[in-house]
């Protein structure tokens, strides 16, 4: 074990072991309905006339494609490739380079290993986003408002302007959606709601307390 902690805090795997605490910390704030997990917490306002910033998203997305990792959220994805990438930079840490004589050769050593750490990622974080793309199935109910009026269940800790989650029974279903609701409420986990009314351009349906 000795040799593992000197590897995740030694180089390359040093870097992958800050974007994995990037990770948890990600997470834990997920859980707690501060951001939401499939958005990532950051709205891209996108201007028409942005064409670069278009262009870039684009790109991105295609490349996500190609590789495999489509199908579901970018932060489940994200969070996958650096869990993959810092297992494998850390095996590389403990077996390979002690193997390294000097220090100049443990640092061109130590690229190798933190890009191909990153490579090996790709295809295994694809294959293990394969069975889970059935959990992010998009409803073609949640394009329109046909859930307005039902009741629904809040899944995050709190609901506001910015962030909240709530699951609708349908057709003996269970629908995870995105919600909002005006502020002060007393919404929270657990907390019964009806969505009165949806927001085509952000996709977000606005919830109260039920009555």
């Amino acid at each position: 074990m000795g040799n593992l902690a000197e590897a995740v805090v030694a180089y390359p795997t040093a870097i992958y072991t800050a974007l994995l605490g990037v990770v948890l910390v990600y997470w834990v704030l997920a859980l707690l309905g501060i951001v939401d997990f499939e958005s990532g917490g950051i709205d891209l306002d996108v201007d028409l006339h942005a064409d670069a910033e278009i262009d870039s998203l684009s790109t991105l997305a295609t490349y996500a494609v190609a590789f495999g990792l489509n199908g579901v959220p970018f932060s489940v994805v994200v969070s996958l490739l650096v869990l993959v990438a810092w297992t494998v930079s850390a095996l590389a840490g403990m077996w390979l380079m002690p193997l390294v004589p000097t220090l100049l050769l443990r640092m061109v050593a130590g690229t190798g290993v933190l890009l191909g750490s990153f490579a090996v990622a790709l295809p295994v974080t694809a294959r293990l986003v394969r069975p889970m793309r059935g959990l992010f199935v998009t409803h073609s109910a949640l394009s329109n408002a046909a859930l307005v009026g039902l009741p629904c269940r809040v899944l995050t800790q709190a609901v506001d302007e910015k962030v909240g989650r709530a699951e609708v029974e349908q057709r003996g279903a269970s629908i995870n959606i995105r919600v909002w609701a005006r502020s002060p409420n007393a919404l929270g986990r657990g907390a019964s709601a009806r969505i009165v009314e949806y927001d085509p351009a952000t996709g977000r349906y606005l919830i109260e307390a039920a009555s």
